[in-house]
């Protein structure tokens, strides 16, 4: 047998614990869907960073971690709060990647079906080195938009209400945009805004310091300082 064919055989078993446990995936049909990350990443022997960084041993590698690649200061911020590349924490990224890691330059949009990722995930962990060792973490985070009650994204907010509550976000985040070790959150989307709070106030997000500023906001309050800093002017 092939090297390549033992290695898409072992990627495929250890692909069923990608998702969910009725998920399995197939590192064959992963690798004709990495087509769509080809752009950007490589993978496999001679793989180097582009505009992307490379995927080879992805799995158990702390987010923004390769020293010769410059990562976004949202990826290096997600590592240094303890965000792991697992199966779990790789399939909410892929999933939804600004869902998960605020600020990431990476453009794509998200693979939404679970089958897909599942696959794409086999794929990569087959170029993880003894794939059989690494364990399957709890993921440090989780895209939330998924399952976030679609009535709390039609909430509509106050952006005046939304000023008046702004004065502790501002106390780092700076109105006028600029990024100075803190991101920014002005122009944001409110729909990424209002998933991003309450991922840190379900703390499925890491970070403890929002933990405690989210879990101490309700729902309108949330909604209106989404509305507050989409609109704001930079």
């Amino acid at each position: 047998m092939k090297a390549y064919g033992l290695l898409a055989i072992m990627a495929t078993v250890w692909g069923s614990q990608a998702v969910a446990a009725d998920v399995l995936g197939d590192a064959a049909r992963g690798e004709t869907l990495f087509r769509q990350c080809a752009t950007c990443h490589q993978i496999g022997e001679g793989a180097a960073n582009r505009v992307g960084p490379h995927l080879n041993d992805l799995y158990g590698r702390k987010a923004g971690s390769l020293d010769d690649f410059r990562y976004s200061d949202g990826m290096v911020r997600a590592g240094t709060n303890g965000l792991v590349w697992d199966a779990e924490s790789l399939d909410a990224f892929i999933e939804k990647p600004r869902a998960l890691v605020s600020g990431t330059r990476m453009s794509y949009s998200g693979m939404r079906d679970p089958q897909d990722r599942a696959d794409l995930l086999a794929w990569l962990r087959g170029h993880s080195a003894s794939p059989a060792d690494i364990p399957e973490a709890e993921p440090t985070a989780r895209a939330s938009d998924h399952d976030l009650d679609p009535a709390i994204l039609a909430i509509a907010g106050d952006p005046a209400y939304g000023e008046y509550l702004a004065g502790e976000c501002t106390t780092c985040h700076q109105r006028d945009g600029s990024n100075q070790g803190i991101p920014s959150i002005t122009g944001w989307p409110v729909e990424d805004f209002v998933v991003a709070m309450h991922a840190y106030k379900s703390k499925k997000r890491m970070n403890p310091v929002m933990q405690t500023v989210a879990g101490s906001l309700g729902d309108q309050e949330i909604a209106s300082l989404a509305a507050y800093f989409a609109n704001l002017d930079q």
